[in-house]
């Protein structure tokens, strides 16, 4: 198997690395350790071009059926995974293993899978990121899993959950992951909105309490997301999100899974969720995409803009780096991108845009300038009133007496085209 090799900004040579160099160090930490890239097994592995129009475009069968099939599947992504140098993947339960006819088959299958893909991770060294359970594809999934009106869904989906965290410890995954696919409502005609945020709350805990007393260490993440399938999801957001984990007395073991696309249907930037997700202390991985501004729905294309993987980068090194998290390339090739060459491209093309970002927004921190511009613009703080508003030393009443007599008070100009041309240049001038 020939390696995607790293050969520099002046390579033309479409299978190479331009900017990522696994193993240079930017920040003092390798490139490898900062990104933590992972591949997603249901776009890279799977998917095969269909979308609400048209059927498929690739083949990804092998030519087998059954088990084979999995088996098969799971050999092409471990030489996949190390043809790119990336050291981790993500996988839904029905993404591995095929699903059976009842719970307990399911069950059996996905546990012959991991089997399998333990010994490929014995050979390679690779892992998952994460793991989770896929609760919305099926037809009694449709008014949801733990939010669904019918217990015994309930009852399956926790059966899921259980073992998709078996699942994560059998293969060392130090994250599981919830998205709430079809976890909302279309109408409130037909919806007791406050038993399903009940039930969503004691899913969780379930889940988290079983983690815990079976050997997950890691991470439980819920994933955001506004809308589609369901025109509400009670995970709209990130600030959504961590209202729904505190109220819960979740926030100690969840952290969030942001995604770029998620972030755009919410009316959000990328930037704007990671710093929610940082601000309240739940901060932990990403899912690495970018959306179509022009169509209204989740189109998971391959990260290729370098102001938002930049801006990302600058978020994750504010935030402290990853610990368990990483970089996930929940993407898939266009559908009229339909070769395998064309999905490994597709992951250079990331591959690279998030090396970019990353040394980029180094680049903007070691720069300075805009630190430098939003301390002197909180200084007040600092200082005199300011400084004893945030001691917690100041009343409503004192601080009336204090500006009954202020006049003439002057806002700083907070010079937002200055700072963005800050950008442009640490962007588009210099060397790597």
């Amino acid at each position: 198997m020939n390696k995607i090799e790293y050969k520099g900004p002046e390579s033309k040579d479409a299978f190479s690395f331009r900017h990522y160099d696994k193993n240079r160090v930017v920040g003092g930490k390798t490139m490898g350790e900062q990104l933590r890239f992972a591949m997603s097994w249901w776009h890279t592995v799977n998917a095969s071009g269909t979308d609400m129009f048209g059927g498929d475009t690739m083949d990804k069968t092998f030519g087998l059926s059954g088990l084979d099939m999995y088996k098969a599947k799971a050999d092409f992504a471990f030489d996949f995974m190390q043809k790119l140098g990336i050291d981790f993947y993500c996988f839904h339960d029905v993404d591995v293993a095929p699903e059976g006819e009842t719970l307990a088959e399911s069950v059996k299958n996905l546990e012959i899978m991991t089997d399998y893909l333990l010994e490929k991770q014995k050979q390679t060294g690779i892992r998952p990121l994460w793991v989770t359970a896929n609760m919305f594809g099926a037809k009694k999934f449709m008014a949801g899993a733990a939010t669904s009106p019918d217990a015994d869904v309930f009852a399956i989906a926790a059966g899921k959950v259980k073992a998709g965290i078996d699942a994560a410890v059998k293969l060392g995954a130090k994250g599981y992951v919830f998205w709430g696919g079809r976890e909302g409502y279309d109408t409130l005609l037909n919806t007791d909105v406050a038993l399903e945020l009940d039930n969503l709350g004691r899913f969780m805990k379930m889940a988290r309490d079983y983690g815990r007393s079976h050997g997950f260490d890691g991470d439980f993440y819920i994933e955001p997301k506004p809308k589609e399938p369901t025109k509400h999801q009670y995970d709209f957001d990130a600030a959504t999100c961590a209202n729904f984990l505190r109220a819960n007395g979740l926030e100690k073991d969840f952290k969030l899974n942001i995604e770029a696309n998620h972030a755009t249907l919410a009316g959000h930037t990328f930037q704007h969720e990671l710093r929610m997700a940082a601000v309240n202390g739940l901060f932990g991985s990403i899912d690495a995409n970018q959306g179509d501004t022009l169509l209204g729905w989740d189109t998971d294309q391959f990260p290729t803009n370098v102001y938002d993987t930049t801006f990302c980068m600058y978020e994750v090194i504010k935030a402290g780096g990853f610990t368990n998290g990483g970089l996930n390339f929940d993407a898939k090739a266009r559908r009229q991108s339909n070769t395998l060459d064309d999905t490994l491209l597709s992951y250079i093309a990331g591959m690279d845009a998030f090396a970019l970002g990353l040394i980029k927004a180094h680049r903007i921190i070691e720069d300075g300038r805009v630190d430098a511009f939003i301390k002197e613009r909180y200084s007040s703080y600092e200082k005199g009133i300011g400084r004893r508003i945030v001691s917690g030393e100041e009343t409503l009443e004192s601080l009336a007496e204090y500006a009954a007599s202020l006049r003439n008070v002057e806002v700083p100009s907070g010079r937002q085209e200055y700072l963005e041309a800050v950008v442009n240049d640490i962007l588009f001038s210099g060397e790597e």
